[in-house]
């Protein structure tokens, strides 16, 4: 988003920015290409959790066994009709570059990202999840497989009604050591806030796209308690404490489709990818590498707040599929 042309920000503006281009290209999309294959009681993966939690690192994981299809960024803008406009898509080999996050992470024209989330943004709450199975349906057409991946950050809202419409997918919910966590959160918020001053696209890009997670943009997860100020590490720890907690009670025991993943695990322990394989019944493992970052943290903390926190992870450690 930071190096896209007057034009490709233009073009961005006017196909993600208007609800009526984006239906009425949905429409076409549908008209053309949408098939009767019910697509409801395959195997989806959708991973949900906060951001920096390792969710693309698991996104890039499954998509590297080339079993899902997903969206990419050669289907943006017109990520409602991925069939459409396939055909226009540079088939050029462009080398990878590091994402905005400056987090080590590279992508290509090739790579999956978070697009989905602009069908909820598109459509009426009544008309979101029969148009998500259209979508879904049609991203499986385009990129010929049978089972879909999704990253969607925002979908911790959604999973019953995810898990009600594709009662045999699973939702993978990543999390990470809460202190590590919280100062990688405000760092990317106040890099985000700077970069956004400097180059208001790339709020503009976020906001088309549904992107609340960091900078002048950011919406919190769950009604702050004591601490409100999106400056303060206390603010992420205490959103990290609000997040998993509220999702631990709502679904451990609760859902069997619903699975917690310790990133530290991931990224230490070699058999949790022999682990995913098996649970998720993957017919391949390609090789990935897992990142562990931990980095020095120069913030004032709340330390009853952090105990809280680290009581919650080692809950979430214990009943962990990985």
């Amino acid at each position: 988003m930071d190096n896209y042309s007057f034009l490709q920000k233009k073009l961005h503006k006017i196909v993600l920015g208007f609800n009526f281009i984006k239906n009425s290209l949905f429409e076409i999309e549908k008209n053309v290409f949408l098939s009767k294959k019910n697509i409801k009681n395959n195997n989806h993966i959708f991973i949900s959790g906060l951001p920096r939690s390792g969710t693309t690192s698991l996104l890039n994981f499954f998509y590297d066994t080339n079993e899902y299809a997903s969206l990419t960024y050669k289907d943006m803008p017109f990520v409602l009709s991925p069939n459409i406009f396939s055909k226009l898509s540079t088939k050029k080999k462009i080398p990878k570059i590091e994402r905005i996050h400056q987090d080590g992470i590279k992508y290509d024209q090739d790579s999956p990202d978070t697009f989905d989330e602009v069908l909820f943004l598109t459509f009426k709450e009544n008309e979101i999840f029969e148009n998500y199975n259209h979508l879904i349906s049609l991203i499986l057409k385009c990129y010929k497989k049978n089972k879909y991946l999704s990253k969607n950050n925002n979908n911790y809202q959604r999973i019953d009604q995810i898990l009600l419409n594709f009662p045999k997918s699973v939702v993978l919910i990543p999390f990470r050591e809460p202190l590590q966590h919280a100062n990688s959160l405000i760092q990317k918020h106040l890099m985000f806030i700077e970069k956004q001053e400097k180059d208001p696209f790339i709020l503009e890009y976020m906001n088309l796209l549904g992107h609340y997670e960091f900078g002048c943009n950011h919406r919190y997860w769950f009604k702050p308690i004591n601490y409100h100020d999106f400056n303060d590490i206390n603010y992420w720890l205490e959103q990290w404490n609000l997040f998993y907690t509220n999702l631990e009670k709502k679904y451990f025991k609760k859902n069997n489709n619903v699975f917690f993943i310790n990133y530290e695990n991931l990224c230490k322990n070699d058999n949790s990818k022999i682990i995913l394989k098996q649970k998720l019944n993957l017919e391949n493992l390609n090789y990935f590498q897992f990142k562990y970052s931990q980095k020095e943290v120069g913030f004032n903390f709340d330390k009853n707040l952090l105990d809280q926190c680290k009581s919650t992870y080692d809950k979430l450690t214990t009943i962990s599929l990985v």
